[in-house]
């Protein structure tokens, strides 16, 4: 048991190039399991759709399970916020199919996207890439993140209320339109719940928009804490620390002449 435990781990959290191909799998692979989600919201309540549902929650309890046994302790395990998003993914994809009232918790499965935190984290370390553009992409996943999961609360909230709303996408619309402040008008709240959460929608969305384009164009810098006064970003050719000049040792790959 202890050898299967350490070669899942392996795979999980490892560097080598099967540990690599398998994160990079996973990562696609949630993407498209989001993908799958928002495009199940448009379609019919069917058998076969029932039953695709089953078999990716056959996919994701082996995942969770196998994240459950890997992890130092239970209790970090569930202290995740990813952690407890996948429940709630799974129990959307399983309730379904036992009672055709709750169709709109399909739109929840959006928050799938939160599992995106954990498998970048994982391939911080092995990726130049990933390291080089890290705040970009987190700041990119932020905003994703907030998008999916506000249009499924709309979702969730409206779809038997408003008449605009009537599938994911509606909820995505208004979302994104409000979010960054057009307010085309054609899809609007009335009631007092959904004027606020208009103005949740608009004001953090626009912060995290906001962070998105300063990362974007602000210059390029790197990670590394300095040894003394623990500033955390520096240039990349940089010898020397700008807050207190102690001599730096970052790792470089060079400069391709």
């Amino acid at each position: 048991m202890k050898d299967a435990r350490s070669k899942i781990r392996e795979l999980y959290l490892g560097s080598t190039g099967a540990a690599q191909t398998f994160q990079i799998s996973a990562l696609v692979f949630e993407f498209v399991l989001v993908v799958y989600f928002i495009v199940s919201s448009f379609l019919p309540h069917d058998g076969w759709l029932i039953i695709v549902d089953l078999l990716v929650a056959v996919i994701l309890l082996a995942d969770f399970l196998a994240r459950w046994w890997i992890a130092p302790s239970p209790a970090i395990y569930f202290r995740r916020l990813s952690t407890w998003a996948d429940l709630l993914v799974l129990l959307t994809l399983v309730l379904p199919a036992f009672s055709h009232n709750l169709l709109f918790l399909r739109a929840v499965r959006a928050i799938r996207i939160f599992r995106s935190y954990h498998i970048l984290r994982d391939l911080h370390e092995d990726y130049a890439f990933i390291r080089k553009n890290r705040d970009a992409i987190e700041a990119s996943i932020n905003l994703l993140v907030f998008i999916f999961v506000m249009s499924a609360v709309v979702y969730v909230l409206e779809v038997r209320r408003h008449p605009e709303i009537n599938h994911f996408i509606d909820a995505l619309y208004f979302t994104v339109s409000t979010l960054t402040t057009t307010g085309f008008g054609d899809i609007s709240f009335k009631d007092t719940p959904g004027r606020l959460l208009s103005i949740f929608i608009m004001i953090v969305g626009v912060s995290l928009f906001l962070r998105l384009i300063q990362v974007v164009f602000r210059p390029t810098k790197v990670r590394y804490t300095c040894p003394t006064c623990g500033l955390l970003r520096h240039d990349p050719d940089a010898v020397h620390c700008k807050h207190c000049g102690r001599v730096l040792h970052i790792e470089t790959e060079g400069v391709d002449g």
